[in-house]
């Protein structure tokens, strides 16, 4: 069966501007490419820590033979030229707070998959607050999905970024040319939870579930073992958006 990757599309005019750009940045080291499922609807859950990790990981995404789409920031898709640009591709606004924008997000969101496409949800919402990069607290959007939909839901974990853009930093540092590694799970197994109401304290549970499996593929890449409790923002006075 021809990969998503494949077939004609607005993505192959990305690749063709993106690829020369980041390879003078980055040389992607992959782990366990395999278990990238290589056609139907999935949902790809990243770790994020720093503001250029949706460029490298999308186009990590690509040369997994998928095409990246994501649930980005309403803000940047209202840039002009850019902003169109990442509509026709695919990629979906999400508005800050519970607006009905929101709800709309979320609608856009379950026609891709529905699709039998590919979706990139960052299930910690904005870059980690934790201090030393480790995944923090999720959100329960991405399970939210993976549940409603009855999709697989696949951790990844990447480890480099940061050398090539702090967190919050706008710099992008150009030399020497950096490894970032990117480590691909297995599907989350979310069988018990399958089938249920979809309520706070299942979708908590399920979301540090899928939050557990990030952080292990990222121990692996680190060689390192977290910290055992996941950093939460509300618990140490940080707001859950923007720098802190």
């Amino acid at each position: 069966m021809l990969s998503e990757r494949g077939r004609p599309s607005i993505f192959w005019i990305f690749a063709t501007i993106v690829m020369p750009f980041v390879g003078l940045l980055v040389r992607y080291r992959f782990h366990n490419r395999e278990k990238m499922p290589p056609n139907g609807a999935v949902i790809i859950a990243p770790n994020h820590f720093t503001n250029i990790d949706p460029v490298v990981v999308g186009l990590g995404v690509w040369y997994l033979k998928r095409a990246p789409r994501f649930m980005a920031k309403a803000s940047i898709l209202r840039v002009p030229v850019l902003g169109w640009l990442l509509r026709l591709s695919g990629q979906i606004p999400v508005e800050r707070g519970g607006s009905t924008k929101s709800a709309q997000s979320l609608k856009a969101a379950r026609a891709l998959v529905s699709k039998g496409r590919a979706l990139i949800v960052y299930p910690e919402g904005s870059l980690t607050r934790e201090p030393n990069l480790w995944p923090m607290r999720g959100k329960s959007g991405a399970v939210r999905l993976a549940l409603e939909l009855n999709i697989p839901i696949v951790p990844i974990a990447h480890w480099g970024t940061q050398e090539v853009m702090a967190r919050y930093s706008k710099k992008i540092n150009f030399y020497p040319r950096h490894d970032v590694h990117i480590s691909v799970g297995d599907p989350v197994d979310l069988s018990e939870f399958r089938g249920k109401p979809l309520e706070g304290k299942l979708l908590a549970t399920a979301t540090a579930k899928v939050m557990d499996e990030i952080t292990a593929l990222l121990e692996d890449l680190r060689n390192e073992k977290a910290p055992a409790v996941r950093w939460d923002p509300s618990e140490n006075n940080q707001s859950e958006t923007g720098k802190f």
